[in-house]
């Protein structure tokens, strides 16, 4: 039985309500552990001998139906799987997928140290966090075990990125991990043909392992069989085709490998799933088709359900894509993306700055912010407690009112009158209702600007600095 609540797990905690986890309550520490926000050993009093019992039973009922997976080691490890639930909405998903961007050992050593910088440079800022990538896949072009080492070895020397070393080859992948056996990487695959001596390789040198077959019977019949061998960080790769009748039949393998490991708890198969968008490359010779299908792909898989991928292109078109629908996928869909409260300074505001109010509902926030610092516009921008909500909603929902505004600025020991030498606040032009309420609860002089930041350039050359009254 799966606990899906807080009162499910609340009757196998002490519920002492101690404050030892550092909630008030044990039903607070509850919700915690389903929302994995905490962990069971951040609990003190479970973690005693009379309570062993219920300690361990309650790791099994909060084990995900996805077998979770560390990739890597170090603060770059990856953890990936870890799923309950087949769509979002209905909890939230977590442990995002992993892109994993490919490099070959046939690459002259300065184009692969330049390709490797590239990958794990990727930065893209984006509502107050940066988007990043996860792992680097060396893939053995040569033929050559020796050679393939080697590459690892340096992309081992550049990157602390977790590694997929990819070869059908075992000889290939049992030189590679002689190189980087303390890095916990992956090694892609265990096949039909290999898979005697690719499951030595992850017993011996203890790191996950990806099964690849598209013939569902088969890959299920080896992970049974890695299983009983003792291994099981297990990765399943249904195998990934870019066009047709052949993509229609992946993302139905895809879809019936999950809804086996939810649905149906069958745990010989509830493994994280490898799609490879990079097999585009196979199939269109043309650079830019290329580079489009495998973002399609990677898009679709990111959605339905590829826990890690494995891909090629680094254009920033086919790279923002990927990143950005995986930020949304794995944003928590019940919980908006919001900022800290508090004032803020944009530029290197003086007393005759502006005093620009704002809601911290992030996306609304960093527009704003960008749009004040890309015009240089040096001021005091400050985010109001509004639950994450936007400036329209938060008015009509009585989630942005004058108080609120007037706490802000008190919690941030905002003086008016030492800060500024016009003691007056700029309210968006969506909240323009509240501009007698502010007046009268702040005593400040209050202005409304435009309803879109992205006119505050010109509303500035037009009213700032205020008139006198």
């Amino acid at each position: 039985m799966k606990l899906n609540s807080p009162l499910q797990v609340y009757k196998y905690l002490p519920q002492t309500n101690c404050a030892e986890c550092g909630e008030a309550t044990c039903m607070a520490f509850a919700s915690h552990l389903i929302d994995r926000s905490k962990k069971i050993d951040d609990c003190p009093p479970i973690l005693k001998e009379n309570f062993k019992k219920k300690y361990l039973e309650l790791q099994t009922l909060l084990a995900p139906e996805i077998h979770e997976i560390t990739i890597g080691t170090g603060e770059h490890a990856k953890r990936i799987g870890g799923d309950d639930i087949l769509y979002r909405h209905q909890l939230t998903f977590f442990d995002p997928t992993a892109l994993a961007y490919d490099v070959w050992d046939t690459m002259p050593e300065n184009d692969l140290v330049e390709r490797v910088n590239k990958i794990q440079n990727f930065r893209k800022f984006y509502v107050g966090k940066f988007l990043k990538v996860d792992m680097v896949a060396v893939r053995c072009v040569s033929g050559d075990a020796l050679k393939f080492a080697a590459a690892v070895r340096k992309v081992s020397e550049t990157t602390k990125l977790p590694l997929v070393l990819c070869s059908f080859d075992p000889a290939a992948i049992k030189a590679a991990l002689d190189v980087v056996k303390d890095k916990n990487p992956l090694i892609y695959a265990a096949t039909e043909k290999n898979w005697i001596e690719v499951s030595e390789l992850a017993l011996n040198y203890k790191v996950p392992v990806v099964l690849y077959s598209s013939d569902l019977d088969k890959l299920k019949s080896m992970a049974l069989t890695f299983r009983e061998m003792g291994i099981k960080d297990l990765i399943l790769d249904p195998g990934t085709y870019p066009q047709g009748k052949q993509l229609k039949d992946t993302f139905e393998r895809f879809i019936k490998l999950r809804r086996a490991g939810i649905k149906e708890g069958q745990k010989d198969i509830a493994y994280p799933i490898m799609a490879v968008p990079l097999n585009a490359w196979l199939v269109f010779k043309d650079a830019v088709a290329a580079s489009y299908w495998e973002t399609v792909l990677a898009s679709m898989f990111t959605v339905r359900y590829g826990d890690i991928l494995i891909l090629h292109s680094l254009e920033p078109y086919a790279m923002l894509p990927e990143v950005h629908i995986r930020d949304t996928i794995y944003t928590d869909p019940r919980t908006p993306v919001k900022v800290a409260p508090g004032v803020n300074e944009v530029g290197s505001p003086t007393k005759d700055s502006p005093v620009i109010v704002t809601t911290n509902f992030a996306l609304t926030y960093y527009t704003v912010e960008s749009d004040l610092s890309s015009n240089k516009i040096n001021c005091y921008l400050a985010a109001v407690d509004t639950d994450g909500i936007g400036v329209e909603a938060a008015v009509a929902g009585g989630q942005l009112t004058a108080a609120k505004i007037k706490d802000t600025f008190q919690k941030a020991n905002f003086e008016f009158k030492d800060k500024t030498s016009h003691s007056t606040l700029i309210l968006p032009g969506l909240a323009a209702r509240l501009q007698g309420d502010v007046e009268d609860v702040t005593g400040l002089r209050v202005m409304i600007g435009p309803p879109d930041s992205g006119r505050i350039p010109g509303w500035m050359e037009k009213n700032w600095p205020p008139k006198p009254k």
